[in-house]
This record gives C-alpha cells, structure tokens and sequence, in this order.
C-alpha cells in the first residue's frame, strides 16, 4: 500500500516538477559512460527540494524498466528503499546504449457526489472513466497523464537503437546523443508531445549542486517549431532536465457532468423518472511532464 502512495506522490512530482514548485523527481546514475565488455551502474532515485541531493522521501522503483540496446527488457538489481532515497543496480552486459525509465500514464480528477467531493480511483485509464463515475456525479474534473522520467548509460559506443518514440506524453529524440555531451559545445535535442513536434514546450535545465551555491543556474530554454532545443553546457557536471505541459483542469460548475437541474418529471428523484444518466466527463486536459539526468563530460 506504501508503494501506491509513493508511485501516486511521484506522478503528483512530475506532473510539477518545474522551479515553482518544491519538490523535484530524479535519478542519478553513477556514471553514464562505461568502457570495457560488461560494468554496473548505480542509480540513487528521490524526490527532493534541491537537485541530487536526498532530504525528502524516496522514488518508488516499483514500475522502474530497463530497454536494453537491442531492445531487451534488462532488469534493475538490489534494489532498496531508505529513508530519503532508493537506489538500485543495472548490470550492463551488452555493448551500447541502455535506458532506465519509470513510465506512468492514466486519468487523475474528481467530481462532486452528495455534497462531497470524491476523487478518481487510483489506475484509472482513459477507457475506464465512465465507468468510474456514479450517476449523480456533477462537476466532473478530468486530466489526461503521461509522466516520464528516464537515464541514458552507454557501455562502449553510444547507440540509438532505442530512441524510436511510442506517441504518448513528452519524449526525447535526440539530435546529439545524450551520452555524448561536453561542456563549452552545444548539444540539440527535439522533443516529441504524443509522436509530434513540442512547439513552443518549455525546457528546464538546472546543473547539479545547487545546495552549495547562491545562484541557481538554470536555464530557461523554448523549442522551435520542430519542437528543438539547443544547449550549451556552462560547465561539466551532472544537469538536471525538466519539460511540462497542463496544469489546470477541465469542468468546474456547469461543465460536463454538471447538467442535471432539479424539478420536472425528468429530474433525478421525480415521479416516474427514469435512472439519471451516468454523467460524462469531457475530453480530459492534457498533462504530460518529462525528466531526465545528463553527464557533461569536461573537453
């Protein structure tokens, strides 16, 4: 039960991971390059106020997928969950790049019923919603979720083998390789919103340590029409990504679900009435947030 809580606080984080708010989402890999013919990688997994830096709870590692460069399913090891943070193992045998990603997708909202307001089930999908909201319900509020979060390790030479997108929420495409980055050059990503260019998605970048500095360092960055980005990396270290889309939610007073009035023979509860419809929520609003973790190597 602890877990569902965890995985519902971590989509909450994503969904609102920009700097306004306090709480941000990550993974942090020990290295991201590797040489040889088979190594390990670390992964310390939280969700904090500052960058890298645990002092909040701990990611769920529950729903956590490895893709492997040839498009296996690998798996994380030892994986454990302490106080302030998770951490897990993925052995890399196979030579390329390798994917480590918590994926999550589904409907959050809430509707009003007998006076109180009354949330969706947890693991509601798009084609369930109807079916989850009693008749009677009014003020039906609806947001559509696909949140992402996800490293890049590559054992010997970078592939990109496993960049194909899935259409659903904010993906990277990368334009230069994610384990290819080296401060002073400017590296190019595109990002996809549900298999199409993310015009205009705004990029939040943010290079780690801020805990021990004044200034933040971010950068606020905007995609072209072919929803591009290029950065320039200050300095090397570890870089914490951000990009989000929706906030508020549909319905409200009026809106779909809230049509029911009383009186008349055709009210809910009037003589000889037929069953109220079940109310129907509208086209849910869009939410999709992408997060990821880059090395920049020195030149």
């Amino acid at each position: 039960m602890k877990s569902k809580f965890l995985i519902a606080g971590a989509l909450a984080a994503l969904m609102f991971s920009g700097t306004a708010q306090a709480h941000r989402q990550w993974m942090l890999p020990s290295s991201t390059t590797l040489s040889g013919t088979e190594s390990w990688v670390t992964v310390d997994a939280a969700i904090s106020n500052d960058v890298f830096y645990f002092e909040h709870f701990p990611m769920a590692t529950d729903n956590i997928v490895v893709t492997e460069p040839d498009g296996a399913v690998g798996k994380i090891e030892n994986a454990a969950k302490g106080r302030y943070r998770s951490t897990f193992d993925v052995h890399l045998t196979k030579p390329g790049t390798y994917r480590i990603a918590s994926v999550s997708t589904g409907v959050m909202g809430s509707y009003m019923l007998n006076g109180k307001q009354e949330r969706l089930p947890r693991g509601t999908t798009k084609d369930k919603l109807a079916s989850v909201i009693p008749a009677g319900a009014t003020d039906v509020q609806t947001a559509e979720a696909a949140s992402r979060n996800e490293i890049f390790v590559t054992l010997g030479a970078p592939t990109a083998n496993l960049f194909k997108p899935t259409g659903n929420g904010i993906e990277l495409v990368p334009v230069t390789h994610p384990n290819d980055l080296v401060s002073g050059e400017a590296a190019t990503f595109q990002f996809l919103l549900d298999g199409k260019p993310a015009a205009g998605l705004k990029v939040t970048v943010i290079p780690g340590g801020i805990r021990y500095r004044d200034a933040l360092g971010q950068m606020d960055l905007v995609a072209d029409q072919d929803g591009k980005v290029a950065i320039t990396w200050p300095q090397p270290g570890m870089y914490w990504l951000n990009a989000s889309i929706g906030g508020g939610r549909e319905g409200g007073p009026g809106g779909p679900g809230g049509e029911g009035g009383a009186g008349g023979p055709g009210a809910p509860g009037g003589a000889g009435a037929p069953p109220p419809p079940r109310p129907q929520a509208g086209p849910p609003q869009r939410r999709a947030a992408y997060i990821t973790t880059l090395e920049v190597l020195a030149p």
